[in-house]
């Protein structure tokens, strides 16, 4: 001691090392959930938000007639994704009315809720493999297929027809994907939402236009100079996307639509907005 007393540089430098290696120790305590998935942690926690905020935001379609759709007039926003919406609101919150709706694309939906611009997407959108390393999903709450949307003199009945032919699609959409897989001489064309492919179908900047066959349903019903041909030749199970790791909101979610499917309102929301009741 006295050897380090007559050399107080010594001295400072051994303070100074023993601080650090207790920094370190803190540090590594303080980091450890980081370390092992600390994201899922971060993730934690989507309910009690909501609940401090005192309404859902939900992200969904404005351009998708049947499941979300605004109207220019009145600037309301319906379908059946929106009942879906203020289902989850009303067992969180227990009004209905307490959700704010965020209208998103195939191509956006998954960055903002990355972002936390949404607590949730509710959004015709299919559950994939790849989309489950991005995001959790909820149990399956409507089972679509993809199909061609034509008109009504079209010489097109399916994907045989296709080759050579300009097929209109959205980006981000599994229709895209699909389209490129099973008719590979088709010559798809991207856009960025449901009513710009739509308009342009119309305008004839192709012959085709692919999608979930109820989205064109919709569509149809908006103008009847066009059809489905093909069938379905895809399976679409649409989930409600959550972030990453938030077990907790999947497991709110899942428990909100089994009392609807348990109470009888899914069936009454599916015919109300589908026309029929599920098989």
């Amino acid at each position: 001691m006295k050897n380090m007393m007559k050399h107080p540089s010594i001295t400072l430098m051994l303070v100074l090392m023993l601080s650090l290696v207790l920094s370190g120790c803190n540090s590594t305590g303080t980091n450890t959930p980081s370390a092992s998935g600390g994201g899922d942690a971060e993730a934690q926690g989507t309910v009690e938000r909501i609940k401090e905020r005192g309404k859902l935001i939900a992200g969904v379609k404005y351009d998708t007639k049947l499941f979300g759709l605004k109207d220019p007039a009145s600037g309301d926003v319906e379908g059946f994704d929106i009942d879906i919406a203020k289902a989850l609101a009303k067992q969180i919150l227990g009004d209905e009315t307490k959700v704010e709706l965020k209208e998103v694309t195939s191509k956006t939906r998954i960055p903002m809720l990355q972002n936390g611009d949404i607590d949730i997407i509710i959004a015709t959108m299919t559950i994939t493999d790849e989309r489950k390393e991005q995001v959790d999903f909820s149990d399956v709450y409507f089972e679509a297929g993809q199909s061609l949307l034509v008109k009504n003199d079209s010489a097109i009945a399916g994907l045989e027809s296709l080759d050579g032919v300009k097929v209109l699609a959205v980006k981000g959409s599994t229709s895209a994907q699909n389209i490129r897989e099973k008719a590979p001489k088709a010559d798809v064309l991207e856009f960025d939402n449901y009513q710009d492919a739509f308009t342009a179908l119309k305008a004839g900047k192709g012959e085709a236009l692919t999608t979930d066959n109820i989205i064109l349903i919709g569509m149809q019903q908006t103008d009847n100079n066009y059809k489905l041909v093909g069938g379905n030749f895809t399976s679409e199970p649409y989930g409600m996307a959550i972030r990453k790791g938030d077990t907790a909101f999947v497991e709110e979610v899942n428990k909100m639509l089994k009392a609807l499917k348990d109470s009888g309102e899914y069936d009454t929301l599916h015919e109300k907005w589908l026309g029929s009741k599920p098989e």
